[in-house]
């Protein structure tokens, strides 16, 4: 399905003429009926020639009105430039048609309202002053249709001519991530938040779990609607309203985007191309302050301009937006900005979530012209070294694609051996320089800690962890490969260097036969009486000697073993294991045998209820 979406100046007859067109008033407000005014978005929708449907967005053209106006260009694939044949070309025509061209919309029709008050010697000389206008944007072809709504001329040459458009124009391009900028969010009585926008990308289900950003709320589709008609599916390009459960209208807000969960991540922050509009009356200066519009939208910013100072009239260059509220932007993504008053220009995201960048900086530059113009290789490549390891998922919502190319291109940089994969399931990715880095990271790490302790067979699993400053699933899938190329060795609870072996001095080795003697004496009860020096303490442990139950307490692991058996026996078949029963078992005091019976508790061996203990 495709949209169309009308442009052009105030009472210039666009709502009048979509009424003529559908029989639908788009004019939904009270106020705007009053006033005779498009003030919001307006919506209907038309069943061409070739019996092809089609959504229509009405904005408003008033000046005052203009952001409006924006948030409904989103998603437009043919625009309705609307000029009264009475008046010709306004300050509000020429700013919509600036808009048209940043957001690259170059299909269009030119529609010449109100006929029916004009001489064709008139009408002759305004359709060459637009034509005139059009020179240099991407309506220049325009096809010029001139209409009259009040008596129907024209209107069936409009119809045919905005059909045979339609059939030319490509299906839209489905990556696999939906995404739906919000332009309304309501409540109806006993159905709960219904939404509606226009599908940018992907598909929409009956059943879908979807997320809401930038909020992160989750939600669940209750049913779509096209145009008054119920679907189970919908495609992109598609006009249409989501019915959500789970969730309230309240929480989600025009400028939200609806999508699926865990693959995209709002920015604050993205690198993009930038184009001032020549009827702009300065130039955007470095650290600009502008409002951003982007799908529906619309948050304060600031431009950062990477190469010069300012980019005049008429001409491009490279910026960094940073907006003062989240947004959820993809690469390719357009947008406009302007200042309290006027359009200055707009362009396409090169990279969502972009770090800060230093300025005049050829390094910057030519990597910006990379990610421009590169390799979907290159991008997908350039995305990964800022962060790596990641899923392919992830990787799509740093590039705006789809998981499966995401994960096409990494199979090429992998054959090229830029990347290498992770994991058992080979489910993450990381750069072979990031791969270098990370290894190298860990090797230093851990040589560092054998010299520190050389007792020990390696350091605790958590600890190194925090050293990689990774999250648990892509640092396992980091182990998983160290592991794989013999990097790194672990016993689950600790990881060493491979060549490292603990051993003991001869002084040591005597102090460790001791002290194993003294406490082997009363095997259920052991001395505490000598202290033991704590790294190797923990050399005896790891090595299966001793047992550590807690505080000053040290087993025999034999002995250890023998009473976790014995104890368990007792309370197999559901039977209670009393603190008194267990002592008369081994003859030991309390302190011994509660603290036995808690290290069996913390292992999960046993459960407490009250004095008494069950076997789990």
């Amino acid at each position: 399905m495709f949209v169309i979406g009308t442009a052009g100046h105030v009472d210039h007859g666009k709502s009048t003429l979509i009424q003529a067109l559908t029989g639908i008033d788009p004019d939904r407000l009270r106020e705007e009926k009053t006033r005779g005014m498009t003030i919001e978005l307006g919506f209907a929708w038309l069943e061409l020639p070739s019996r092809t449907e089609i959504s229509i967005v009405d904005v408003p053209g008033h000046e005052r009105f203009i952001k409006n106006m924006l948030m409904g260009t989103g998603g437009v694939d043919v625009a309705l430039l609307i000029v009264a044949a009475d008046e010709g070309v306004m300050p509000q025509t020429r700013e919509h048609v600036a808009i048209l061209d940043l957001l690259g919309i170059d299909t269009g029709i030119v529609v010449m309202t109100k006929k029916d008050l004009v001489d064709q010697e008139w009408l002759d000389l305004i359709t060459l002053d637009v034509q005139e206008s059009l020179e240099g944007t991407s309506l220049a072809d325009a096809e010029v249709v001139a209409v009259s709504a009040e008596n129907g001329e024209g209107l069936d040459e409009l119809r045919t001519t905005l059909d045979k458009l339609i059939s030319e124009l490509p299906d839209h391009e489905n990556t696999g991530n939906p995404r739906l900028p919000v332009d309304r969010s309501f409540t109806i009585t006993g159905f709960g938040a219904v939404v509606t926008g226009t599908l940018a990308d992907g598909s929409l289900k009956t059943g879908q779990e979807v997320e809401i950003l930038p909020s992160g709320l989750k939600a669940r589709i209750r049913s779509l609607q096209v145009h008054e008609e119920s679907l189970d599916q919908v495609g992109p390009g598609t006009r249409l309203a989501v019915n959500l459960s789970g969730i309230d209208h309240a929480d989600i807000l025009r400028g939200d985007l609806l999508t699926s969960a865990g693959w995209l991540e709002p920015s604050t922050a993205f690198d993009a191309t930038f184009r001032v509009v020549r009827d702009a009356p300065r130039p955007v200066r470095h650290n600009h302050k502008v409002t951003l519009f982007a799908g529906t939208r619309e948050v304060p910013a600031t431009i950062r301009v990477l190469e010069g100072t300012e980019i005049t009239p008429g001409s491009t260059g490279w910026v960094q937006l940073r907006t003062q509220d989240r947004i959820s932007v993809v690469r390719g993504d357009s947008f406009v900005v302007r200042d309290t008053e006027n359009t200055l220009g707009g362009g396409r995201v090169l990279e969502p979530n972009a770090p800060r960048r230093k300025r005049n900086d050829q390094e910057t530059i030519s990597l910006l012209q990379t990610i421009a113009s590169g390799s979907s290789e290159d991008v997908a490549l350039n995305a990964l070294i800022r962060i790596e390891p990641a899923t392919s998922t992830q990787l799509a919502g740093a590039t705006g694609t789809n998981s499966a190319e995401s994960t096409n291109a990494v199979d090429v940089l992998e054959s090229e051996g830029r990347v290498k994969r992770l994991g058992s399931d080979l489910d993450y990715a990381i750069s072979t320089g990031g791969w270098q880095r990370i290894t190298s990271i860990a090797s230093g790490t851990l040589k560092q800690f054998h010299i520190l302790y050389p007792l020990r067979q390696g350091m605790p699993l958590q600890d190194f962890r925090g050293q990689l400053k990774l999250k648990t699933a892509p640092f396992t899938a980091v182990l998983h490969s160290m592991i794989a190329e013999n990097l790194v060795t672990t016993n689950g609870a600790s990881i060493g260097i491979p060549s490292h072996e603990p051993s003991l001095s001869s002084s040591a080795d005597a102090e460790a036969t001791e002290y194993l003697n003294l406490i082997s004496t009363d095997r259920y009860s052991p001395s505490t009486e000598r202290p033991i020096d704590i790294e190797l303490l923990q050399f005896l442990s790891e090595r299966g000697d001793v047992v550590r139950i807690g505080g000053d307490i040290v087993y025999p692991a034999d002995a250890y073993a023998e009473m976790e058996t014995k104890i368990l026996d007792t309370g197999s078949g559901g039977n209670e294991i009393t603190i008194t029963g267990v002592r008369e078992i081994f003859g030991t005091s309390r302190k011994y045998t509660l603290a036995v019976l808690e290290h069996m508790d913390s292992k999960g061996l046993t459960r407490r209820t009250g004095d008494s203990r069950f076997v789990k």
